[in-house]
């Protein structure tokens, strides 16, 4: 039970109070919902994500307005909208999953290695995290597709292509908490004392400066989640993203509907457009709570008002004036006590 209650997202929800235990609380409701519709997409979903025609073979029509049959109506491609967007669900999971795991194994392997051994090989990884800031994540997710399927990609194509791009611009960052972490922990008496005691470097980083280096990496993987979102986004919106034949993706659909909102046919739209501002809003939710739970000084400064509050409401309570009270109150001093000697005088 101790140790449940120290993971990251349920110590940071034990922690917070007021508004940002909402914020906290709302952002995790919708992560659970998009991993939810991700997971069970064939039972949620009435239809596959490229199916375009009834069991007995007669088809949807394209553009259909919302009704029984489709609740969210139909795109210019004759897919079903509500599918599409539900099964839209499980590739944009399985792109955080794949990019967020690589950044994490490289940048942490990396800023370990870095920050412990230094020297040239410190000098040289971090110029190369600096140069990589030089490439914008989306124009680098294009290359990437064209790259491995020439630009028309089947599910995993897109997926690794997306995942890919992320990774090699997340890395850096992971790289430099890491090795940030790493550079303090190895002035610390307890990995003095390890080296001394003639410990091999393998042992130390990963037994000791592993565990204090990456407390952090919760954080930056919730922050990073939503920018994973919108570049396979953006990257479907321009043309260059999965084939609605092999997978079901949201910016691919806002790409298809462009023609559609001049023609007054809005659910095309507007139901993929707000799937992907809920999913990266509930990710930036959950990773700006947890950003100011970490810091000391928002978490205390919640927590000292609120205990000055009760404080104040609870001397509130107690401050009764008695009878003995009210003449020292009127009269400006109240008389000393008498004491023993003055009795017997």
């Amino acid at each position: 039970m101790d140790t449940l209650k120290r993971l990251p997202v349920v110590s940071h929800v034990r922690q917070a109070v007021g508004l940002q235990r909402g914020m906290l609380i709302a952002g995790l409701v919708i992560c659970a919902l998009v991993l939810l519709a991700a997971a069970l997409a064939p039972l949620i979903a009435p239809y596959g994500y490229a199916q375009m025609a009834y069991e007995d073979g007669s088809r949807f029509g394209a553009q259909q307005a919302p009704s029984a049959a489709h609740i969210w109506g139909t795109t210019v491609g004759g897919y079903d909208v509500f599918s599409r967007v539900v099964w839209g669900a499980r590739t944009a999971v399985s792109v955080i999953v794949v990019a967020v795991a690589l950044s994490l194994f490289a940048g942490v392997a990396l800023g370990l290695i870095s920050g412990f051994i230094g020297g040239w090989l410190d000098r040289i990884l971090v110029v190369v995290a600096d140069a990589i800031y030089a490439f914008p994540s989306l124009l680098l997710a294009i290359v990437m597709a064209i790259v491995i399927s020439g630009g028309q990609s089947s599910a995993w194509g897109g997926i690794l292509a997306a995942a890919f791009s992320i990774t090699v611009v997340f890395i850096p960052q992971y790289f430099r908490v890491v090795r940030a972490e790493t550079v303090r922990l190895k002035a610390e008496p307890f990995v003095e004392s390890a080296i001394v005691l003639g410990a091999s470097r393998t042992r130390i980083i990963t037994k000791h400066v592993f565990r204090n280096a990456t407390r952090t990496l919760p954080l930056i993987f919730t922050l990073n989640a939503s920018e994973a979102i919108l570049t396979l986004a953006g990257l479907g919106f321009l043309g260059f993203g999965i084939e609605p034949t092999s997978a079901s993706e949201w910016g691919y659909d806002l790409n298809k509907s462009l023609s559609d909102v001049t023609s007054g046919i809005w659910w095309t739209s507007v139901w993929p457009g707000i799937a992907i501002v809920i999913t990266v809003l509930g990710i930036t939710l959950v990773g700006e709570s947890m950003n100011d739970l970490n810091d000391p000084r928002l978490r205390l400064r919640r927590k000292a008002g609120s205990t000055t509050a009760t404080a104040q409401t609870a001397q509130a309570a107690e401050a009764v004036p008695s009878s003995e009270a009210a003449p020292a109150s009127a009269g400006g001093t109240a008389p000393a006590p008498r004491t023993s000697q003055e009795d017997q005088a």
